[in-house]
């Protein structure tokens, strides 16, 4: 089947800070979207994306690290256990890395896209990147997170990435 390679979203999009909403089923066109972002995402070197990245606010993720893509839709996170801080990047903010202490299990209610309900336990690289990506469906980025010093350091290239985002 022939993906669309999709557009990246990236920093000053307004669609990156609007919370998602929860989708009532997965259909066939919910399952080419899911195909279509996982493309995207593998095309970008990414493990991880979230619809809100591609311009579609609903509650979809779907994450790769190189163990065969998944997706999850209407991720909740039941549970978490463990910490552990590491430098994160985004998709929707090329160039800018950011420390982010996140738990290094989580427990995870979704949908697959099969329209199944599932709940398992992710743990590790796995967790971060649910946990990354499910930010994303609150219009959460990693900047957030930032101090203050560090945001002060990365100002003018948020303004440049903001500003080619505007362009195209």
């Amino acid at each position: 089947m022939l993906t669309t390679k999709l557009k990246i979203r990236l920093y000053g999009d307004p669609c990156l800070r609007k919370k998602s909403t929860l989708l009532k089923e997965v259909g066939p066109s919910e399952r080419i979207l899911i195909d279509s972002m996982i493309a995207t995402m593998h095309d970008y070197k990414g493990i991880g994306l979230a619809a809100p990245q591609v311009g579609v606010n609903q509650r979809i993720i779907v994450a790769d690290i190189g163990e065969g893509p998944m997706a999850l839709i209407n991720p909740k996170i039941i549970r978490k256990s463990g910490t552990d801080i590491l430098e994160e990047g985004c998709l929707s903010i090329p160039g800018i890395t950011v420390k982010i202490k996140r738990a290094q299990k989580v427990l995870v209610q979704y949908t697959d896209h099969n329209n199944k309900s599932v709940e398992k336990v992710f743990e590790d690289l796995l967790a971060r990147v649910i946990l990354h990506e499910t930010d994303h469906l609150d219009g959460k980025l990693i900047i957030d997170y930032a101090t203050i010093v560090a945001k002060r350091k990365f100002k003018n290239q948020l303004k440049e990435i903001e500003a080619s985002q505007k362009k195209s």
